[in-house]
């Protein structure tokens, strides 16, 4: 996967790279604010973006958002110390495929981005829960979308983690039915990604 890693601290960049290309990932190029890393996705073409939240020039969630204005297919995993709810919110609604804190060990981060290719979100059942509670207490419930039997049972699948491929295999279907139905699922309840969608599925109690 070529990977492209944002933060304004440079050491902590060098430490990424080692330990990304160690397990057999390309390091396409490093920045070190917002600014210089919405001017070079276009030309670097990166699979996945790890981008911190709080430097200088533009912070993440600005970054975030201009990458996927113009390059929406490009994954974006926020990695940062910030562990403030607003923050985490923020990003899942910016386009986010992930949030992750800086103090997870080498093994817990690389499951993370690895269960990327595998259509699984970027993001611990903790910062999950802590989205769950936010979205609840924040916002005022609404009339229910109707979801299709099938859309709720691959939903609660996602929502246990399982990979695009594993719930094909589960449902005895194709992957590109599951990612159909995924679609249909985030056009109806109006979400940008698989994270979003579970935590409003689960808010609105469909799961």
């Amino acid at each position: 996967m070529r990977i492209y890693i944002v933060d304004d601290h440079s050491l902590f960049r060098d430490g990424l790279i080692s330990l990304l290309e160690a397990d057999g990932h390309q390091v396409v190029g490093q920045a070190g604010d917002g600014v210089t890393a919405v001017e070079a996705v276009p030309t670097l073409l990166p699979d996945l973006i790890l981008l911190d939240i709080n430097m200088p020039r533009m912070n993440g969630i600005e970054a975030l958002r201009q990458i996927k204005a113009t390059r929406p297919e490009t994954r974006v995993i926020m990695l940062t110390v910030s562990e403030d709810e607003d923050n985490l919110v923020d990003a899942i609604r910016s386009g986010a495929d992930g949030y992750l804190l800086k103090h997870l060990n080498a093994r817990e981060f690389l499951e993370m981005v690895n269960g990327l290719e595998r259509g699984e979100a970027a993001i611990t059942r903790q910062m999950t829960m802590r989205l769950l509670k936010h979205m609840t207490s924040s916002e005022p419930s609404a009339d229910p979308i109707l979801l299709s039997e099938r859309e709720i049972e691959i939903l609660k699948l996602v929502a246990s983690g399982k990979s695009n491929q594993s719930i094909a295999d589960q449902l005895s279907i194709s992957e590109n039915t599951v990612k159909y139905h995924l679609k249909n699922i985030l056009q109806k309840l109006g979400v940008s990604n698989r994270t979003e969608a579970v935590t409003i599925a689960m808010q609105k109690g469909y799961l």
